[in-house]
């Protein structure tokens, strides 16, 4: 498995070795140990799968309060996503910054989201399989978020019409949220 840096501390991109003949493929999706050696030692309680039926399914902003808050170790395993990150904490010097970045079932990617960031993706075609680890169990009274198209994060989502939940329409501004996340 292979780190890339995205610019922002602590948030990584992962690229599995695929060993792959005519018979398909294989790779190792998790490795605690390797993620450990490399500094990031996080400590998975919850897997989580999602399918998206249609393309422009668009689920995020999302994060948990504390003291519930997660890492996330995101990856697709049928379909695409658009993948984006927010960088929540304050004193960051990336704070109010976001990476985005394709997920697919033929790129393998995995994005390592640490606590602290908001985290959203928008399908790219239909029958989208969107699967997660989080080291922190789901919270509902703790669930939050940060509005999807808030114009001054300028995100450049992909011109498909989104296919929201009620939820996801009514999230804050960035500048309207007070975080209670630090670097």
């Amino acid at each position: 498995m292979q780190i890339v840096q995205t610019g922002i501390p602590g948030l990584v991109l992962l690229e599995p070795k695929v060993h792959g003949d005519h018979r398909g493929f294989f790779l190792e999706t998790f490795r605690k140990d390797f993620l450990r050696d490399a500094g990031l030692p996080h400590d998975f309680v919850q897997d989580n799968h999602a399918r998206s039926e249609q393309a422009g399914v668009l689920r995020g902003l999302h994060f948990q309060l504390p003291p519930a808050t997660q890492a996330k170790l995101v990856w697709v395993t049928a379909g695409s996503v658009y993948d984006v990150a927010v960088d929540l904490r304050a004193g960051s010097p990336t704070y109010g910054k976001w990476y985005a970045v394709t997920l697919s079932a033929s790129n393998f990617r995995r994005l390592l989201v640490p606590r602290g960031f908001a985290h959203g993706y928008m399908t790219l075609e239909p029958g989208t399989e969107f699967q997660y680890k989080v080291d922190a169990y789901y919270a509902p009274e703790l669930d939050a978020g940060i509005i999807w198209n808030d114009p001054d994060l300028a995100i450049p989502w992909p011109d498909i019409p989104p296919v929201l939940s009620d939820k996801d329409t009514a999230l804050p501004r960035l500048r309207d949220f007070r975080t209670p996340f630090s670097a």
